[in-house]
C-alpha cells in the first residue's frame, strides 16, 4: 500500500467513525413507545446545548496548556540547573503533581483558591469554577512538561556541552542557541500527546459542578425526562465529537515523530 493511500485511509478514519456512530445513534433510538419522543430526536434539540459544553471544554484545555507549557518549562529549567537550591525544589514540585491523581489535585485547587477576590477598591471578583478547574489540569500537565524538557536536554550528547564550551559559549548561551532548538524538535510530539491526554481529561470538571460537555450532556438527558433510552444515544454523541477533535491530533503527532526520527 502507498503513503498516499495510507494516508487517504488515517484521515478518513475520524469521517467514518462518525457515520457509524451516527448510525449507532438512529439504532439505539428507537423508542418501546410510540407515544414518546425518540431520543435521537431529543438528542438533535440538545445538540447545540452540548457543543456549547464542549466549547467551554475547548477553552479549558487550551488556557490549561498555555499555563502548563510556561510553568512547565521554567520548572525544567530549574531543574538542570547548577544551583542545588533551585534544583532540590523543583525536582520535588515535579515528582509530586506527576504522581499525584488528576481527580484529587482538582479537589484540593477547588478547596484552596478562594471563591472571590477582593480588590482594593473594595470590589469583589468572583471565580469561576472552571477557571479554578483550569488551574488544576494545568498542573499535573506542568510537570510532566518540564520532565519532557529535562528529558530532552539530557538527551543531547555531551560532546556538544563540551564543544560550545570550547568556543567560549557560556551555559545560558549554549542552551539556547545549541541545545534548545534540538529539544524543541523532540519536546513538540509528546506536548502534543499530553494536550490530546488534557483535552480528554476535561469532562472531570463535570464532578465539580463545571457545566462543560459533560455536566451539559446529563443536564439534557434529565430536562429530557432521565428515559433509559437516552443514555447511549446521548454519551456516543459526546464520545463522537472528542474522537473527531482529538483523532486528528493523534496522528499528527505520529507524522512528527516519524518525520522528527527520520531528521535525527
Amino acid at each position: 500500500m502507498s503513503v498516499t493511500a495510507l494516508s487517504r485511509i488515517t484521515w478518513r478514519a475520524p469521517a467514518l467513525t462518525a457515520v457509524l456512530c451516527l448510525a449507532s445513534l438512529t439504532v439505539a433510538a428507537q423508542g418501546t413507545d410510540g407515544t414518546r419522543v425518540s431520543a435521537l430526536s431529543t438528542l438533535v434539540v440538545w445538540i447545540p446545548f452540548i457543543l456549547k459544553g464542549f466549547l467551554l471544554n475547548l477553552i479549558m484545555s487550551i488556557l490549561a496548556m498555555a499555563i502548563a507549557t510556561v510553568a512547565g518549562v521554567i520548572l525544567g529549567f530549574m531543574q538542570i540547573s547548577p544551583s542545588v537550591i533551585l534544583r532540590v525544589p523543583a525536582k520535588l514540585f515535579t515528582q509530586l503533581f506527576r504522581n499525584s491523581p488528576w481527580l484529587v489535585i482538582l479537589f484540593a485547587i477547588m478547596l484552596l483558591l478562594p471563591f472571590q477576590v477582593t480588590l482594593p477598591g473594595g470590589d469583589k471578583i468572583l471565580i469561576p469554577d472552571w477557571v479554578k478547574a483550569t488551574v488544576g489540569f494545568a498542573l499535573p500537565v506542568m510537570a510532566n512538561i518540564a520532565e519532557i524538557l529535562r528529558g530532552a536536554v539530557l538527551s543531547i550528547p555531551s560532546g556538544q556541552w563540551e564543544s560550545a564550551e570550547s568556543l567560549a559559549f557560556s551555559r545560558r548561551q549554549t542552551l539556547r542557541y545549541i541545545i534548545l532548538p534540538q529539544c524543541i524538535r523532540r519536546m513538540l510530539p509528546p506536548w502534543m500527546n499530553w494536550y490530546a491526554l488534557l483535552m480528554l481529561m476535561t469532562p472531570m470538571a463535570a464532578i465539580l459542578g463545571v457545566n462543560e460537555a459533560l455536566g451539559n450532556t446529563q443536564a439534557a438527558m434529565e430536562a429530557a425526562g432521565s428515559h433509559p433510552e437516552f443514555l447511549i444515544p446521548f454519551y456516543l454523541f459526546l464520545m463522537t465529537i472528542f474522537f473527531v477533535f482529538i483523532y486528528p491530533i493523534s496522528i499528527y503527532t505520529r507524522r512528527l515523530e516519524r518525520r522528527f526520527s527520520a531528521g535525527s
